[in-house]
């Protein structure tokens, strides 16, 4: 019998195909309604795959492993619906050592019973990089997102997460943590080119040991990390002990092995920090520089806080056209090598007279202040804290005024709390005692507000 020979082009279709319908059989929706459900899914995931949370309480009492890859095009996406709760009794939430994955839309709450004992919702390590955490809200943890390196291969070497970005998520705690635990909700150290942007981080604090929290910090000898565009309000809810804003160095790390190239000075390299809004940090600095080498601080507006550290012979900053109580100053061998444009020492007195409400977070035009067109000119920052287009001649600060349609820094979410307006003091407490216990070991392109959805926490 005489075979018959498909042709060429016949073969060419038919392999086609067979990807096309292999790739739709891969990427699989899974809806899960339980824990059993979601480890099993976690367990199972391939590159594309969907896994989304049913509404309901999620109790997690082990921690939950997330380590199997997504692809580039194709990650792997974990996303809850509205009325999804994951309940954290446990030091981790999740665990993630896998690349290419997507968190989106998670609620996590930490419910142990004592704080030293819920560390972590989310504790991203090694190999995870390309994840994104997006439109999430995470309460009541030490270290609510925590990155950091671990050792892979042989000989062993430690491997660390790069091109993490977090945006548009919430991080707060309901009360100061009762632990001497370092208490930071992004708390990274090592890796590279990761980006936080457009979060509202308010209400961490360290009730035990030195008493000395930050928002959000990277370190590590990590690299060419952005904080750009977030709200951060270290007293919202409630008040006392020694909180930060953003970091770049944070309280330092030991031992050197755990960091980038076994080397933790400097502790970060290339960084910028641009466009926040930083606030309520009445007794330390808003924006902090430990051993920070090649460092721009742009744009950003720092209401009741002492201002700006840059610290230590290794770090070293461009400064321009920030608007700050307090001052930008150099410590410990720290120095400043541009500073331009910036407006400093404002008191609360002005800030009211400039400003509608800046306490409760509405900086709202009031006058034709001094910020209005006169920026430096000198800065790199294209685009405000709303994600509206700079246009010369530049605004000083975070917001840019002159521009169709300023935007509302008073909308957050959830709604402020009804509190008293009293100023609080600018008493400076100093942070030479801040040293970190932390040893490391125990997380994109430019888009507005509206287009992450996110118009009841920011502004449109």
């Amino acid at each position: 019998m005489k075979l018959l020979t498909k042709k060429p082009q016949m073969r060419l279709f038919t392999l086609i195909c067979s990807l096309l319908v292999a790739n739709e059989a891969v990427a699989a929706d899974t809806t899960v309604s339980d824990v059993a459900g979601l480890r099993a899914a976690l367990a199972q995931a391939a590159p594309g795959d969907t896994i989304t949370l049913a509404a309901g309480t999620y109790r997690v009492d082990t921690k939950l492993r997330v380590d199997r890859d997504g692809e580039p095009g194709a990650p792997i996406t974990l996303r809850a619906q509205p009325g999804a709760l994951i309940e954290v009794n446990t030091p981790e939430g999740i665990k993630q050592s896998a690349a290419h994955w997507i968190f989106q839309d998670l609620h996590f709450k930490g419910v142990c019973a004592e704080d030293s004992q819920c560390e972590h919702a989310l504790h991203i390590v090694a190999d995870s990089d390309h994840t994104t955490v997006r439109d999430c809200v995470f309460q009541n943890f030490n270290a609510h997102i925590k990155g950091n390196g671990e050792e892979r291969g042989e000989p062993a070497a430690f491997v660390y997460p790069d091109d993490v970005l977090i945006v548009g998520s919430e991080f707060y705690n309901d009360a100061p943590r009762q632990t001497s635990n370092p208490v930071t909700p992004i708390d990274v150290v090592g890796g590279r080119r990761w980006v936080v942007r457009a979060n509202f981080i308010h209400d961490h604090a360290k009730a035990q040991g030195n008493k000395v929290s930050y928002a959000a910090f990277l370190k590590g000898n990590s690299r060419d990390g952005i904080f750009e565009r977030n709200l951060i309000a270290c007293e919202l809810l409630h008040s006392g002990q020694v909180r930060l804003g953003l970091s770049l160095g944070g309280g330092g790390t030991s031992p050197d092995r755990i960091c980038e190239e076994g080397s933790c000075d400097p502790e970060h390299q290339g960084g910028i920090i641009r466009n926040n809004l930083i606030v309520n940090c009445p007794a330390d600095v808003g924006i902090y520089l430990n051993e920070a080498a090649n460092t721009r601080i742009e744009h950003n507006t720092l209401y009741n806080t002492t201002g700006i550290d840059v610290r230590f012979a290794s770090s070293d900053a461009i400064v321009l056209d920030n608007l700050l109580s307090g001052r930008a100053r150099v410590r410990d061998g720290g120095s400043i090598t541009m500073s331009a444009g910036n407006l400093e020492q404002v008191s609360a007195a002005t800030f009211g007279q400039w400003f509608v409400d800046p306490a409760m977070l509405d900086f709202s035009l009031l006058s034709a202040s001094m910020v209005v067109d006169s920026a430096s000119q000198m800065s790199q920052t294209l685009e405000d804290y709303c994600g509206n287009p700079r246009t010369p001649p530049l605004d000083v600060g975070a917001i840019e005024y002159t521009t169709p349609s300023p935007c509302d820094t008073s909308t957050t979410h959830p709604p402020l709390p009804d509190m008293g307006h009293e100023d609080m003091g600018h008493e400076d407490m100093g942070h030479e005692d801040m040293g970190h216990e932390d040893m490391g070991a125990a997380s994109p392109d430019m888009r507005a507000w509206q287009d992450l959805g996110l118009q009841d926490m920011r502004p449109t």
